[in-house]
C-alpha cells in the first residue's frame, strides 16, 4: 500500500503495455496522483483495461485518474482498427463557416464519442480540447489541433467539447493555458518566446480559456510571455499561474503542468518539478516512463496541498455517470455533418 494517505502531486507514465515489477514497486512507494497513457502502452481494449486496473492497484486507489491525449487527427494514442479515427479540431471548426450550430453539435458529438470509448477502457481524463488560437507564422505544433483562428469560436466550440466529454463520463483538460497559439517553436524541443503585448494576449489568446474557466482540469503552456514574465515560462512562473491563469482568466479548477520532461524547460528534473509546484501548479506531468527520471523526480514531489485536494475533489465531482447514448447514431450524425461541410 502507499506510504502516504494523500497522493503526491505528480502523474507518471509507464514504459510499456504491462507494468514491470520495478514500476509496480516504485508506484506503490511514490504514490502518484495518477497516470498517463501513450501509444506505447496501448495494444487492444482488454489489455488497456487490465493495465488501468493494474496501475490503480499499484497505488491502492480505485479513483486514481488515468489520463490520455486523445484529441483526434494526429494526436491520437488509440487508433484503428480498435478505435475510431476521430476528426481534427480544425475540420470540426470549419463547419462553423456554414453553420455555427452544426459545428457545436459536431464538436459535442465527437467529444462524447471519444469519452465513451475512453470510459470503456478505464480512462477517465482526456487531455483535450486544445483551446490555443494559432496565428500566421506560428509553429505548426498546434496547427489543425485548434478549432480555428477566431478566439470567440474556439471558446464556443471548447465549451461544446467539454460538455460532450462530461456527458460521456470523462473529464476534459483544456490546454495549453494561457495559450500556445503564437509560439514559433515546438516546446517539446525548445522554449518558445512570445513578445505580444498583454492587451492583445487578453483579447485573443486568453479569451477561449476565459470562456471555459469552469473546466475541471487545465494544462499549462511551456511558453515565455515577455509581457507577463520575461524570465520564466508560464508553467514555472507564479506571476503567470497566479496572476493570469487564476486571477485574470479566472480558472479555478485543477491545474497540471505540461510534461516537465520537455526540452522547453531547463535544469534537473527535480528542480523543474519544484518550480512548477512552487509557481502554483496543483500537480506535474512526467510522461516518458523513464524509470531513472521518475526516481529523480520523486523526492521533489510533496503530497497534494489542501487546496489542490479540494480542486481535485471538485473536478471529480463534475463527472457523472454517462448518460444514455446511441454511439452508432452519433457516428452517423457526425459523419453527415462533416460530409455536408466538405
Amino acid at each position: 500500500m502507499p506510504v502516504s494517505g494523500t497522493p503526491r502531486a505528480v502523474v507518471y507514465g509507464c514504459i510499456g503495455p504491462k507494468l514491470t515489477a520495478d514500476e509496480r514497486a516504485f508506484f506503490r512507494d511514490a504514490d502518484p496522483l495518477g497516470f498517463i497513457l501513450f501509444a506505447r502502452n496501448c495494444v487492444e481494449p482488454a489489455q488497456i483495461r487490465d493495465l488501468a486496473a493494474e496501475l490503480r492497484a499499484s497505488v491502492g486507489r480505485a479513483a486514481a485518474p488515468i489520463l490520455i491525449d486523445q484529441e483526434g487527427g494526429r494526436i491520437q494514442r488509440l487508433n484503428p482498427p480498435h478505435w475510431r479515427a476521430a476528426p481534427t479540431a480544425a475540420s470540426l471548426g470549419a463547419l462553423a463557416v456554414r453553420d455555427r450550430v452544426a459545428a457545436r453539435e459536431a464538436v459535442r458529438l465527437n467529444a462524447q464519442l471519444l469519452a465513451v470509448e475512453l470510459a470503456a477502457l478505464g480512462i477517465d481524463v482526456d487531455c483535450a480540447p486544445v483551446l490555443d488560437v494559432p496565428v500566421a507564422g506560428a509553429h505548426d505544433i498546434i496547427g489543425d489541433r485548434a478549432f480555428g483562428a477566431d478566439p470567440a469560436l474556439v471558446g464556443e466550440l471548447g465549451r461544446a467539447a467539454c460538455a460532450g466529454f462530461i456527458a460521456g463520463g470523462v473529464a476534459p483538460m483544456i490546454k495549453h493555458i494561457p495559450g500556445h497559439g503564437r509560439a514559433r517553436a515546438d516546446s517539446h524541443l525548445e522554449l518558445p518566446v512570445v513578445e505580444t503585448p498583454l492587451d492583445r494576449l487578453a483579447e485573443t489568446d486568453f479569451a477561449p480559456f476565459v470562456a471555459n474557466a469552469d473546466a475541471p482540469y487545465a494544462m499549462t503552456a511551456h511558453v515565455v510571455f515577455t509581457a507577463l514574465d520575461p524570465e520564466l515560462p508560464a508553467t514555472l512562473s507564479e506571476i503567470v499561474v497566479e496572476g493570469i491563469i487564476r486571477e485574470r482568466i479566472g480558472f479555478k479548477g485543477f491545474l497540471f503542468s505540461d510534461d516537465v520532461g520537455m526540452k522547453a524547460l531547463a535544469g534537473p528534473l527535480a528542480d523543474r518539478a519544484r518550480a512548477a509546484l512552487g509557481a502554483g501548479c496543483d500537480a506535474i506531468l512526467h510522461c516518458s516512463g523513464d524509470f531513472a527520471e521518475m526516481r529523480a523526480i520523486a523526492p521533489a514531489v510533496p503530497p497534494l496541498s489542501a487546496s489542490a485536494q479540494a480542486r481535485f475533489g471538485a473536478a471529480r465531482d463534475r463527472i457523472a455517470k454517462p448518460t444514455a447514448f446511441d454511439a452508432r447514431a452519433a457516428r452517423d450524425r457526425l459523419d453527415a455533418l462533416l460530409t455536408r461541410a466538405a
